[in-house]
């Protein structure tokens, strides 16, 4: 199965974002040229409605001065202008204020109800380098267009317009003013949908590391959830489905053969056995059926523990619950430091910190038995068990003064079967297993477990568990 990269993930998302950053900054570095104070070119519509105002006035004035070849004043000026103002404050035309400059820019007129800055109109008209190319500039709340041609009695003047203008809003004014703040704006917007995007990424992601969580805990159950979102993360969620399906029928299969295993060893074993106690009672006790029916013992033994930890490997997350570190272990250990006594030897026991943790209870308190009962064996006299709170984790220390285990095979003693060199184990009469099962139920609960030589010149097993928090 090919589950997406994590590191390719974040860099995706990382690239996501950095692009985005990038098209925020370039809307930033582009805006300001959308600000309407900047000279820009006039829209089409709008200038075809200031033709068409250019040739109401040429007409309304041809029909006045039906005759005149000339204007006598800059009254006359303003009359024209003043007269179309009037009239459009009467219709639906836009309302207006009109302003007249000769050829040179030199303002003629314009109308009396205006007020705006002739100062201001100036500097418009300065701008202007093509007077056949009208422009329009915002200036305040007004905006100006022009220039248009008109001929009125025989001479050339430039008609252009002054219109309020309510757009853009203030605010707006002042982020084209000052970038840094349009580019803080842009920013506050964008970040909640970039952390948005960011998040809906992750989220296939985060699921499917929940489900490898469980599988490393022992739990293969197929997640339907897995197979939703992008194409790439529902194949991966299908194909991590497919394989918790597989590894569960791989894992009934090598029930199934155990038990069978079991079965058929036990049954030519019970046979082994019965002929052996019709042999005592036929011959007599010897040697030599004593040692087969220790051996046969020994047997039918290492089958249980091999079958327990078989259902320790299978079974163990199917009996989970918060239980409390005291519940788990007090009665055991009591039990253990009893045993000792009558064995002439010293078990030290630390105070069982007060918390709790999600575990199988028969399985840890099994684990633990094994550690601390080998240490009652194997240790001359004195035995300690020590309990360490972390701040998530709880650490457990058990060691005795008995011979030990010599270094070379400390890694080697969690395997199954095996058997160290030294008499810790020799006569012991064990099966190699104990640890073995140990082991995996340190492990089927996300903990850890090693061995050193313990200060007291024995073995030391010490082993890390997660608590809730």
């Amino acid at each position: 199965m090919r589950l997406p990269s994590v590191t390719s993930l974040y860099g995706r998302i990382f690239a996501i974002f950095w692009f985005t950053m990038f098209l925020v900054i370039l809307a930033v570095l582009a805006l300001p040229r959308l600000d309407p104070r900047l000279t820009k070119d006039i829209a089409s519509r709008h200038y075809h409605g200031m033709l068409q105002v250019r040739d109401k006035i040429e007409q309304r004035f041809s029909s006045q001065q039906a005759g005149t070849k000339e204007l006598s004043s800059k009254a006359d000026l303003n009359h024209i202008l003043d007269s179309f103002d009037n009239r459009s404050k009467r219709s639906d035309e836009p309302k207006l204020r009109l302003y007249l400059t000769d050829p040179d820019g030199n303002i003629q007129a314009w109308s009396r109800r205006s007020d705006f800055s002739l100062k201001a109109l100036r500097n418009f008209v300065t701008t202007i380098d093509d007077p056949l190319k009208p422009q329009q500039k915002l200036y305040g709340k007004t905006m100006l267009s022009g220039p248009i041609p008109v001929d009125l009695a025989d001479k050339k003047y430039f008609l252009y317009f002054g219109m309020k203008w309510n757009e853009p809003p203030g605010f707006l004014l002042q982020l084209f003013d000052h970038p840094f703040r349009l580019l803080l704006a842009v920013m506050l917007v964008s970040t909640p949908l970039l952390l948005w995007l960011a998040w809906a990424l992750s989220q296939p992601a985060r699921r499917l590391e929940q489900a490898a969580q469980r599988v490393t805990q022992g739990v293969f159950e197929t997640d339907p959830e897995l197979e939703k979102g992008t194409s790439e993360f529902r194949q991966a969620g299908a194909s991590f489905n497919q394989m918790v399906e597989a590894v569960n029928m791989m894992i009934c299969r090598q029930q199934r053969l155990l038990s069978d295993i079991s079965h058929e060893l036990r049954s030519p074993l019970t046979r082994l056995r019965m002929a052996q106690a019709l042999a005592i009672r036929k011959q007599g006790e010897s040697s030599e059926l004593i040692r087969i029916d220790t051996e046969a013992q020994r047997l039918e033994l290492m089958i249980a523990k091999l079958l327990e930890l078989s259902h320790i490997q299978v079974d163990s997350h199917l009996n989970r619950e918060a239980q409390p570190l005291s519940s788990l272990w007090e009665g055991l250990l009591a039990d253990s430091q009893f045993e000792a006594e009558q064995m002439g030897k010293t078990l030290q026991i630390s105070d069982i910190p007060d918390r709790s943790m999600i575990c199988s209870p028969q399985l840890l308190m099994s684990a633990l038995e094994n550690i601390v009962r080998n240490s009652i064996y194997y240790g001359k006299d004195k035995i300690i068990v020590s309990f360490v709170e972390h701040k998530e984790s709880l650490s457990i220390k058990v060691e005795d003064n008995g011979e030990g285990v010599p270094d070379e095979e400390l890694e080697s003693i969690f395997r199954p079967f095996y058997r160290v060199s030294t008499a810790r184990d020799r006569h012991s009469g064990g099966t190699g297993l104990g640890l073995a099962i140990t082991e995996s139920a340190i492990r089927q609960h996300n903990g850890t477990i090693q061995a050193s030589r313990s200060t007291l010149g024995g073995l030391l097993i010490e082993i890390s568990l997660p608590l809730i928090s």
